[in-house]
């Protein structure tokens, strides 16, 4: 007698129900089975009060599977069961005819097919990519698949309409889609058809912050420039501006990540005003600190 399916397990997704078994490879008394079990999958109401044997007798037999390393998948449409209760089984026959006991049992109701969300709209923002869907549902969960990837996995799953994915890196391609899943009672939910997918490439189009704390003090020969060090793990450096005497403002140097410089070019009794931008890797530069005006 083969062992009984112990791992079972079902939910609705559209307009089918999909089930899962893991097939037997032993007997109960612990020998291999090589030879090709039969699996047997019942499906029916449980009545008021579930008997397992009663419950055979009237449930509907579902022989058609599909068999991928060791595991049976089974799509039952919901068209005879939306709005009922129903309980799932399995049995393994073995190649003596002998049939194992029942496996445990899925219990779900069945509901109308959940709507479909709309293709994620998806926007390239500072933090990452931002997720946007309309449509209906309880909960909404985002798939995501990288380039490297072969499959999506579900990355956030969550009650609104929009969500940011903060995991992603600059020059890859990312692809999504929605899944709507509607409470099927019992803490079970009924899942939607995936949507239709979509894909971004983020790219670092956002600018650092704007440089703060700006000084200047004037010492022998020249004038010396600080300011607080902007934080981004991006940042380049820094470019230094300067106006003199109220003329047009220059960039007088690039600076690297160090906050501050000396500037030697300057002329006793002049005035000079100087800002502060910074400036990341992809080459963004942020707008200019508030100026500061010094007269050596």
């Amino acid at each position: 007698m083969p062992d009984p399916v112990v791992d079972l397990a079902a939910v609705q997704r559209g307009a089918v129900l999909i089930v899962h078994a893991t097939v037997p490879t032993f007997t109960t008394e612990n020998v291999h089975i090589r030879t090709p079990l039969t699996l047997e999958l019942h499906i029916g109401t449980p009545g008021d009060h579930f008997n397992a044997e009663e419950w055979a007798g009237r449930a509907r037999k579902i022989s058609d599977a599909q068999f991928k390393n060791g595991l049976a998948t089974y799509e039952i449409p919901i068209k005879d069961w939306t709005g009922k209760q129903v309980v799932i089984g399995v049995r393994a026959i073995g190649p003596n005819g002998k049939e194992s006991n029942w496996s445990n049992y899925a219990n779900l109701r069945v509901v109308p097919p959940p709507e479909v969300p709309s293709p994620p709209k998806l926007e390239n923002v500072a933090a990452g990519v931002h997720v946007t869907w309309t449509g209906g549902g309880d909960q909404f969960r985002v798939l995501r698949r990288a380039a490297n990837e072969e499959n999506y996995v579900v990355a956030m799953t969550l009650p609104g309409h929009e969500w940011t994915d903060t995991g992603t890196e600059y020059g890859k391609t990312y692809t999504y889609m929605m899944q709507a899943l509607v409470d099927a009672g019992d803490k079970q939910m009924a899942e939607s058809d995936f949507s239709a997918t979509w894909a971004i490439v983020p790219k670092d189009e956002f600018a650092p912050a704007v440089p703060s704390g700006l000084s200047a003090d004037p010492t022998p020969g020249s004038i010396a420039l600080n300011w607080l060090p902007d934080t981004e793990p991006d940042l380049a450096g820094y470019r230094i501006y300067r106006s003199v005497d109220d003329g047009p403002w220059q960039k007088v140097a690039d600076q690297n990540t160090v906050p501050s410089y000396n500037d030697t070019a300057v002329e006793h009794g002049k005035t000079y005003h100087y800002a502060v931008s910074a400036v990341d890797k992809a080459g963004n530069e942020s707008a200019r600190c508030s100026p500061v005006v010094v007269v050596p």
